[in-house]
């Protein structure tokens, strides 16, 4: 009798899980991967589209390139998880069964509860998202003047949006438009939680960018044309972009798991309280031994790359492997220069310096995107992508 394995979500934890299992599971299992658009996006260069529609083609990667002939594909939105009647509820197809099922549907914005926050800002979770802001961005520039500039603020100053205050400067500077570049961030330094190296080597970029810094100053309201401040005065904005934080999604409220809003918990092994329900990315929060797994690209990547093992020994009745997340380091782009902090040796490559930046680093961005897409379609797909990523 086969086996039922499901998937999903098609992000970097989805979309690595499912190459992992297809060469993990054996023949009598059958595997269904779900998702709510038929392509994996290479999230973390979504930030360029907002510079650049254009860019989509080349960080976008169809579903028939990654899946195998005898994966079953299913386009739909994932509503529901009933964990007792062994179920994944579907907004239009009908409900798929399940023996193993992998949640891997990403994260939501978190806003904290903050008023008029969600209503009055964009998001940057998706290829939409970021088409969205490109055009929201292009018209307030054209509705604006040299002496009266469009004000674009960028509320959260982790990677998310550091890179995006990158990518609307450049725009600016590309089309010569009369805007002004806002980043906000309410700890006292920006890439909050990092070391001050790179903190301060993004701040020069930023700055050199003229994006102007607003720290150590939390936002408590957001109107229709302003964000208003704990302390300072309100900063008035035509579009406002919000990056701060994350929260897992509505399809995971009130499955039968343990959860923190919505991010299911999971051991080091990927299993959740559930034993039949694995998950891995942002969905989860994945034991290790100090503190959880980071929501991070790396890190879904890495545990892609067991979870399908794990999952294969978990059918067999098996011994479960334990993942540990290694930290390879961080690359941050700002335009089209990039920093880069405590990168492990990679390609045959020893790098001497903690922080650095110039060509190498931007190669080195360059280099992590492509193998990425190396892994999931082959190094020729990836070279034919470079020169946009």
């Amino acid at each position: 009798m086969s086996t039922d394995v499901v998937v999903l979500g098609s992000g970097y934890a989805g979309a690595g899980a499912i190459k992992s299992l297809q060469s993990s599971l054996g023949r009598d299992a059958s595997l269904t991967w779900i998702s709510d658009i038929d392509y994996h996006l290479v999230l973390h260069e979504v930030h360029r589209v907002i510079r650049d529609p254009a860019v989509q083609t080349d960080i976008t990667i169809p579903i028939g390139s990654i899946a195998d002939e005898t994966t079953n594909f299913v386009n739909d939105r994932v509503v529901g998880l009933d964990t007792d009647e062994r179920v994944v509820e579907l907004e239009t197809e009908a409900d798929v069964s399940y023996d193993y099922v992998l949640v891997a549907l990403g994260s939501r914005t978190a806003f904290y509860g903050i008023p008029g926050l969600e209503a009055e800002s964009y998001t940057l979770k998706s290829l939409d998202d970021a088409l969205e802001i490109h055009e929201a961005v292009k018209a307030a520039g054209e509705a604006a003047t040299r002496g009266d500039p469009a004000q674009i603020v960028i509320g959260g100053a982790g990677l998310s949006g550091i890179q995006s205050a990158g990518e609307v400067a450049e725009f600016r500077d590309e089309h010569r438009a009369p805007i002004d570049v806002h980043i906000v961030e309410a700890m006292e330094e920006i890439f909050p939680g990092n070391d001050p190296s790179i903190q301060g080597a993004l701040r020069e970029r930023l700055e050199d960018a003229n994006v102007r810094i607003h720290t150590d100053d939390p936002i408590t309201e957001a109107t229709a044309d302003a964000i208003h401040f704990d302390e300072g005065d309100p900063l008035e904005y035509d579009v406002l972009l919000w990056t701060g934080g994350i929260t897992g999604q509505d399809a995971l409220d009130g499955a039968e798991l343990d959860n923190q809003h919505n991010r299911v918990e999971a051991t080091s092994t990927f299993q959740t309280s559930d034993e039949r329900v694995f998950a891995i990315g942002d969905s989860a929060i994945v034991e290790q031994n100090d503190a959880p797994a980071p929501p991070t690209a790396q890190a879904a990547w890495q545990a892609a790359e067991v979870v399908g093992t794990n999952i294969a020994r978990a059918i067999e009745g098996r011994k479960l492997q334990s993942w540990r997340y290694e930290d390879k380091g961080t690359v941050v782009s700002v335009g089209e220069r990039a920093v880069a902090h405590d990168v492990k040796p990679a390609f045959g490559i020893s790098v001497p310096v903690r922080t650095f930046g110039g060509f190498p680093a931007r190669n080195l961005k360059k280099m992590i995107a492509a193998r990425w897409i190396a892994d999931l379609t082959g190094w020729n797909d990836a070279r034919k992508r470079w020169s946009a990523l």
